[in-house]
């Protein structure tokens, strides 16, 4: 499973608790990030995670190019609520992508605790995405 993590700069501290509590489970799979969060995360966690460039400077951009190109199964996108104007077009095009291409996305911790629980117990059948249900 390829994992992309993004955290706004309000948000970087609770990725790394999140990773912390969930790096057994994320050490099995392919991580990417934002350049800040990947460092910051990686440095706490020990992951191994692909840096991307910072999400100003094109990050967002690079996430959501792998999104469209399909490397990417999912996404946990710690974003500040309280703050929409933070969300720019690149992070609105990101979540966007995600919806056109059936990648299942958290937003928030409750969002990627379901997600990685989830994950874990083997629910998810990435093989089956997108396809009907008849």
């Amino acid at each position: 499973m390829n994992i992309a993590l993004i955290a706004q700069d309000s948000k970087k501290e609770l990725m790394v608790r999140f990773c912390i509590a969930y790096c057994g489970l994320l050490s099995r799979h392919k991580l990417c990030a934002t350049s800040t969060t990947g460092k910051i995360v990686a440095e706490a966690t020990g992951l191994r995670i692909i840096s991307l460039l910072s999400g100003s400077q094109g990050g967002c951009h690079q996430i959501s190019s792998r999104i469209s190109c399909g490397e990417i199964d999912m996404v946990i996108f710690f974003r500040d609520g309280v703050r929409p104007e933070l969300m720019g077009p690149a992070e609105n095009d990101l979540l966007r992508l995600c919806d056109v291409h059936t990648i299942p996305y958290a937003t928030n911790i409750a969002t990627a605790e379901i997600l990685i629980h989830g994950l874990e117990r083997g629910d998810l059948d990435w093989r089956n995405i997108g396809r009907p249900l008849i």
